[in-house]
């Protein structure tokens, strides 16, 4: 398990920002039924009682927009990852199928809407600092090729940058090999529903991707 901080930096831009960690070892596969039942079960009444002008007004998404901000990035341009999903989701283009444990993480992210990272621990190297990105940082981002995280809050190890609220990365992206899953909830300093999130997470990690071995902590 590796050891994990926000960087001084990063905590004085955005003073109310703080983490929930799950680890667990996983069987990643295709999403069962009951999985993507109860999925679109729950994307299909975000789209029923959502507009597109409604999820900047989400208030965990305008919190994690403003600490973009603060951070001096552009979040309509830089997309948080769960603000880019519920558009999709309203959109009508439901969610991407993927895995069973990446299908869950997406889930929770729009019904929440937390940026959530999602991790194969076993390809982290060393402790993490949550920071914000440099100039001309590389990263490469999954789907995204090359993505620019100047002033993005960055998660990094000691072989670099491996995850942002607007995308992970290849490096470190889940996989049918993983083994050993790491899924961090990212909030600004929204209202109370971080707790809703975590216990939503761990449910759907027991239920649908055989998760043992979980393991729960808190970053202030």
């Amino acid at each position: 398990m590796p050891e994990i901080r926000i960087s001084s930096e990063l905590k004085n831009r955005c003073s109310q920002l703080r983490l929930t960690c799950i680890e667990a070892d996983v069987c990643v596969a295709q999403s069962g039924i009951e999985l993507l039942t109860e999925i679109d079960r729950g994307i299909r009444q975000l789209g029923e009682t959502l507009v597109v002008e409604d999820i900047a007004k989400n208030p965990v998404i305008s919190a994690s927009r403003k600490a973009y901000k603060a951070c001096g990035k552009d979040p309509a341009r830089y997309r948080l990852s769960a603000e880019a999903l519920l558009r999709r989701v309203v959109s009508g283009k439901g969610l991407y199928q993927i895995s069973n444990v990446v299908d869950q993480l997406n889930f929770v992210s729009v019904s929440t809407g937390f940026s959530i990272g999602g991790y194969d621990a076993d390809q982290i190297v060393g402790n993490v600092v949550l920071g914000i990105g440099q100039p001309n940082e590389p990263y490469q981002g999954i789907g995204r090729g090359e993505l620019n995280i100047e002033n993005l809050p960055v998660f990094r190890d000691e072989l670099g940058a491996f995850g942002t609220p607007t995308s992970d990365s290849l490096r470190t992206e889940v996989t049918e090999k993983t083994k050993r899953f790491l899924m961090i909830l990212i909030d600004f300093g929204s209202d109370n529903q971080l707790t809703v999130a975590t216990q939503m997470a761990i449910r759907l990690l027991q239920e649908h991707c055989r998760a043992t071995h979980i393991t729960q902590y808190n970053i202030e």
